[in-house]
Formats: C-alpha cells, structure tokens, sequence
C-alpha cells in the first residue's frame, strides 16, 4: 500500500534525526549549532502539518498515530543527548542527566505501552493532550537552547554572564517539559492500566 503524504513527513523527521544530531555533535563544523537549528526547526514544522494535514484531508492512519509520536521521541530525545554532551563538566550536568533519564524513562515506558495496547486489544492510543503540551515543550525549549548557542558558540556574541543566564533559562525550560514528561507519562499510564496484566 502507498505511504501518504503525511506519512512520509513523519518518516522524513525520523530520517533527520541522526543528521542533526550529527551536525550538533561535531564540534569542528562552522555554525553547527545554527544549522542544528534551522535542521530541527523544519523537522519540527513537519510534525505541525503532517498532523494537520492528515485530519485535515482524512489521512489518519493506525500506521500514523503509532510512527507519528514515535518520530517526535526519536528527535526530541536526540536533541537532549546532545545538550548533555554540550553541558558536560559544566554546573548544570548533574540537572541535564537527570532530565535526560526521567525523558528516556517516560519515552520507554509509553513505547512498550503502546505495543501492549496493540497487541492486546488492537487498539492504537493517539497522544493525550499532556503529550502533545509536553512535545510541544520540549521544542520550544530546544528551540531557545539552539539559538542561545548560536548567538553564544556561532557568532561569539555576549559575555561569560550572558552564557550563564541562557544556560539558566535553558535548564529551566528542559525541566518544565520533564515535568510534563512525568505527567504526561503518569496519565498515559492510567489510560492504559486495563490493558496491563501482570499474570500473562
């Protein structure tokens, strides 16, 4: 059968993923972190009209709503493997690990939730409203990270106090999406607890 058009967003954002994070890791490359923006931007705008477009035009598909979120995981979580990377050694690193591991724990545990609903009642569970202000979240504040860094690594503006205080608000704003994360994750689970049989 042939792939949508939404579809094909989606699986063109999971295809951008390692590139980004690539380009975001390779600290020899001139303006890594602006490209990594204007990369994880337009990867992110997919998410806004594949979405859009497959109500829009009667596009959604079980296919859809299980690759969808899942593709949102993929490039979001890259993101913040790569900011532990960029904070090592620094004060904030303890924080970054910390976010790092609640996002994994959520991603994980909402993934294997998503094959137990599937394979016990064929049922295939769309992102809650909590899911989606929690993604919505974690690009915004990926968003401020990467242009913060631009401006910072890229083009050498502001001082060591500037650094500090974008350093601040970037932490912040990672922990107010690990937050939703938990959230998020603590109402999906519910949602899916008459699924969940720990005696099969």
């Amino acid at each position: 059968m042939k792939m949508n058009t939404p579809n094909k967003l989606t699986v063109a954002r999971m295809i951008a993923t390692p590139i980004f994070m690539a380009i975001m890791l390779i600290e020899a490359l001139p303006f890594r972190y602006l490209i990594s923006l204007v990369l994880f931007a337009a990867a992110s705008l997919t998410d806004m009209i594949d979405g859009k477009m497959a109500r829009k035009y009667n596009l959604v598909t079980d296919f859809g709503k299980f690759l969808d979120p899942l593709a949102d995981k993929m490039l979001t979580t890259s993101a913040y493997l790569g900011f532990m990377f960029v904070f090592r050694g620094t004060a904030y690193s303890w924080q970054m690990i910390a976010i790092v591991f609640i996002v994994l724990f959520r991603e994980f545990m909402v993934s294997s939730l998503r094959l137990v609903t599937v394979s016990s009642g064929g049922k295939v569970v769309a992102a809650n409203m909590w899911g989606k202000a929690k993604t919505v979240s974690q690009m915004t504040g990926i968003v401020f990270a990467l242009f913060a860094y631009a401006l910072i690594g890229d083009f050498s503006v502001g001082t060591a106090a500037l650094k500090e205080i974008f350093d601040i608000i970037i932490i912040a704003l990672f922990w107010l999406s690990a937050v939703l994360c938990v959230i998020s994750g603590g109402i999906y689970l519910f949602a899916c607890k008459d699924f969940i049989d720990p005696t099969k």
